[in-house]
Formats: structure tokens, sequence, C-alpha cells
């Protein structure tokens, strides 16, 4: 990727109307505060304009990356020679009519819901507090509190690598366990319509800050981190096994299995990705050895060498 490459993507970019950085921190688009610095951030600003970007990158060869809210997300220091598309304020747009929301995807999450309990209606409580935007919990199907995103998703519309758009119906989006059609790649998700049903506004209200009260007391929030850092093992929980193996407190460097909820792997201040990396090898390894169970890491992870 050469910097005449780089600047024809920005050129084409500024044309829709898109703001582009250079030489851009990824730490703070992550949640876990950590990452390295990408050559060109863009913020997408319109579905058409998104999917003409991805076109051109693809024709061009051009390694990148869509990124919300960093939610979900670990990524490597140093240099990562990709062009990142950032799904965030100029793709959050949201709008309802009959009981059926449409929000672009980088919409936040607790926007969508307190968009959908100002309206009076109910489904979407159990993602209030989840800290992302609604492309990357379609794309892992995201969930909690008994919730996920597949038990609200009318639709969605992406567009594959050569620019074409096309919406997804419910049927056919292979909802699972943090994964959807998206998973395996090939596609850029731009909108999601929610089918919610009418409810109380303050028994929806009444249930998010019940399910808010249960994330502080119950999750590390007062530290950066990525989320639950290990997915749940069929048959299993992965934090309870983790403390079953005396590694709560866990850490290298800045680096901690959380003491809260060992599930979480947390920044307790300046960690850097090798320091997550060994609290998480750490974690599977003693995990297998003591229990026979491989964790798998919830989180996507970036390296500088990542072929995307």
């Amino acid at each position: 990727m050469t910097t005449e490459q780089i600047n024809k993507i920005k050129e084409l970019a500024i044309t829709y109307g898109f703001d582009c950085s250079e030489n851009v921190p990824l730490s703070r688009y992550t949640t876990f505060g950590i990452g390295g610095c990408c050559p060109l951030m863009i913020e997408a600003g319109s579905e058409q304009g998104t999917a003409e970007l991805v076109r051109k990158m693809t024709s061009q060869k051009l390694p990148f990356y869509i990124i919300g809210k960093g939610s979900n997300l670990l990524v490597e220091d140093g240099e990562i020679p990709m062009i990142f598309l950032h799904m965030g304020h100029g793709m959050s747009d949201i709008s309802e009519e009959k009981g059926v929301i449409t929000c672009q995807a980088g919409a936040a999450l607790s926007a969508v819901s307190a968009f959908a309990r100002d309206r009076g209606l109910t489904g979407l409580e159990f993602a209030y507090g989840i800290p992302g935007n609604i492309g990357g919990a379609v794309f892992m199907n995201a969930g909690a509190y008994g919730g996920e995103m597949k038990d609200v998703i009318e639709s969605v519309t992406a567009c594959d690598m050569q620019g074409f758009i096309r919406e997804f119906s419910a049927e056919e989006l292979d909802f699972g366990y943090r994964h959807s059609v998206f998973s395996g790649g090939g596609y850029v998700i731009l909108s999601a319509r929610l089918k919610l049903a009418l409810g109380d506004k303050e028994a929806i209200s009444e249930r998010m800050a019940e399910l808010t009260r249960m994330r502080k007391e119950k999750q590390p929030l007062e530290y950066r981190s990525a989320g639950s850092t290990f997915k749940r093992p069929q048959g299993a929980f992965a934090a309870q096994l983790i403390e079953e193996c005396g590694l709560k407190g866990y850490s290298c460097g800045d680096a901690m299995v959380s003491e809260k909820h060992s599930g979480f792997v947390i920044n307790k201040g300046n960690a850097s990705f090798e320091d997550v990396m060994n609290v998480i090898r750490c974690v599977k390894e003693t995990v297998y050895l003591k229990k026979g169970i491989s964790l798998e890491c919830e989180p996507e992870i970036i390296r500088r060498n990542t072929n995307l």
C-alpha cells in the first residue's frame, strides 16, 4: 500500500463528503485503549459512498478494516498498515415507522435502545448497556441477559466487496452464538431494521435501570476492556473456569484478569497489546491444562501483518 494509493482513496472519500485523518492512534477508537497507528481513518457518511469506497479499495487490493466503537477489538501496537473505515456519527441515523426501527450501522446500541424506550417499544432493553454500535452488534449477534440481536432483527442492508448493496432477511442472517452470516467476511453492514413490540415506557425504563445496576455490580466497568474476553464454552462458563483455576487477579504489566469478574481481562492503565496477549495465553493454557477445555477469544484481534 503506497502513499499514492492512500491519497487517491482519501481524495475519493472527500468527494463523498467524508472526513479523513492521517496517522491516527487506534487506541482512541477501542474500548481497551490499546492499538498502534493507521495511515488513514475515513469517517463514513453515507451508505452509497461507503459501498463505493469498499469497491474501490477492493479493486486496488488495499487492506482495510471496518471499525465501529471498537468495543470487541484488540489491536496490536505499532504501525497497522491498513485503511480504517469508521462507522460513527456520519452513519448513525435512527428512525421509526409502525414499530420498526431503521438504524444505520454507526448508531450506538445505547442510543437505539433509548430511542425505542422513548417510543414505548420493547425488546431491546438487553442492549442498553452494551458498549457497541448496531453494525458490530449485528456482525457478532451481540447479546446479554437473555436477549440477542437475532430476537429483534427484521432485515439488514449490507454491501459486498464489489460495492453491490443488498438486503438480507432475518432468515438469511444465519445467527448463532456470537455469529452471523457476516462473520466470515465479504460484506460491510450498512443498516438494520429492528422489529419491536409495543410496551409500557415506564416498565421498559425500569428494566433498563435494573440491567444497568447489575452490570455495574458485576462487571469491571471502572476499567477499560473489550467486555467478555472469552466466548462461553459449551456446557460451561468461562469466568467460572478461570476462577476455579486460581487465575482471578493474574496480571502481566497493566493487563489483569479482573478480580470483580474473571471473564474480563482489563487494562489497569497502560497495558500494551503484548501484556493482554500474555494474560490471554496464560488463561487459555491453564484452563486447558486443568479443565481440558479450550477457551476461544471473543474480541477480534488485529495484528500488523493481518491480511484482510
